[in-house]
């Protein structure tokens, strides 16, 4: 089967290297990809739009199309490959309003009763002001849209909320959600959902701070391990139960089924798993670590759901393996990145057992070079998080990236509990 991957970050490359395993994969391409998915696909520029990938993969008898990113999700691509017959493995943009407006997945969970923090929906600067004040300090303060990870504070000082609020509203049309702050640890659960049918795809701690010890300011994601032993199995259970299939039932139900990968973002608080956010897509570095720990065959799996096939397969079983991944990113991120540095030594990185993915990287000369904020994320597996940490860490110092920096402590938490 000939299959269009749509993307060019860490994620998409993950995605590639595990879709390139697949017995029934004959093609792989992928619009626009990076040098390292190019190791895997064949890269194809395409016009911007959705008319030129539809145009593609009904030119190329693409039999699926997989959807990395989520802007092109809210803006409509799977509907418009779904209408040309194309199977497509991502949902309807009616249905990426779960990540692509926090105030439409706070609405819905209050109908349905969803464990998620208490929230207030603001249009403009006053009603944020009031929210604010209304929950008291500490309080999250979110863009209600797409933010790359990035469009959400959590405030403990006023000159915080002040300058979370000058972000949003700096522009017409600015709208906010603001939310009661939630003590507890978090977690990401991820489960593919084929419209009714829905089954759990493993858990991931993901740390998005830009510094060690969990400092700084909010990132795309610094690092990630997967599996969060904090998910214990009774506590997926209520994650499935209390969250998640009920939300897959009210898309349903409301016309709306979701098709994909959901990724949802919990708090662990003291009365339970509760809702931070949704997303529509695998996350960024989440998927270096769930797909490495995944024995079975993705594209196999994207195909039933497309196809709402989900009830006629085995759930899948991620390996007891543990995977961490390490995000080296260029100097100045999360702010203006430097670009052009130089990268090199990946041969030898890799040689250690790691993996490593490619994210803002792009060829010049013949030299792979620095093009975006996070660079590249090198993942390894290994009997335990610390096991697998020593094996990323080990990989990390044989890349040459001088003008790159990582955190040291990804997977800070998981090793302190394995010490007891």
């Amino acid at each position: 089967m000939k299959v269009l991957l749509i993307g060019g970050g860490g994620r998409e490359h993950a995605l590639a290297w595990k879709l390139a395993q697949s017995p029934g994969l004959t093609k792989l391409y992928a619009a626009p990809g990076n040098p390292g998915i190019a190791a895997h696909a064949e890269l194809v520029d395409l016009a911007p739009g959705n008319a030129a990938i539809v145009a593609f993969a009904r030119e190329q008898a693409v039999g699926l199309v997989v959807v990395g990113p989520e802007q092109p999700l809210v803006e409509g691509l799977a509907d418009a490959l779904r209408a040309a017959g194309v199977p497509v493995f991502g949902p309807s943009a009616a249905a990426a309003q779960l990540e692509g407006s926090k105030a439409f997945t706070k609405a819905l969970c209050a109908r349905h009763a969803i464990p998620t923090a208490a929230y207030r929906f603001a249009q403009s600067r006053g009603e944020a002001e009031a929210a604010v004040a209304a929950f008291g300090l500490p309080v999250v303060i979110k863009a209600d849209g797409l933010a790359a990870g990035k469009g959400v504070t959590v405030a403990t000082a006023p000159g915080e909320t002040d300058g979370a609020l000058d972000a949003i509203f700096a522009e017409a049309g600015g709208t906010a959600v603001v939310e009661q702050f939630l003590e507890g640890e978090e977690a990401s659960f991820f489960a593919l959902v084929d419209g009714r049918t829905v089954v759990p795809f493993g858990t991931a701690q993901d740390h998005k701070r830009v510094g060690d010890g969990d400092t700084g300011p909010n990132t795309g994601g610094m690092g990630a391990y997967s599996p969060a032993s904090i998910v214990t199995p009774a506590i997926a259970a209520r994650v499935l139960a209390e969250i998640v299939q009920p939300t897959a039932d009210a898309m349903a139900d409301a016309g709306t089924p979701y098709s994909g990968i959901l990724y949802a973002g919990l708090m662990l608080t003291a009365r339970g798993p509760e809702l931070i956010e949704y997303n529509c897509r695998f996350g960024d570095p989440e998927a270096q670590v769930l797909l490495p720990r995944l024995d079975e065959d993705l594209l196999a799996l994207m195909l039933a759901v497309a196809e709402g096939r989900l009830a006629d397969l085995a759930a899948p079983t991620l390996a007891d393996r543990a995977a961490l991944t390490v995000v080296l990113a260029a100097s100045g991120y999360p702010g203006a990145p430097a670009r052009g540095g130089a990268i090199g030594n990946l041969s030898a990185a890799e040689a250690t057992g790691a993996v490593v993915f490619q994210a803002g990287t792009t060829a010049q000369a013949g030299q792979l070079v620095a093009a975006g904020g996070r660079i590249l994320a090198v993942t390894a597996t290994g009997d335990s998080v610390r096991a697998a940490r020593e094996g990323a860490y080990r990989a990390v110092d044989l890349v040459h990236f001088p003008d790159g920096f990582c955190r040291r402590d990804i997977g800070w938490r998981e090793v302190a509990r394995e010490n007891g």
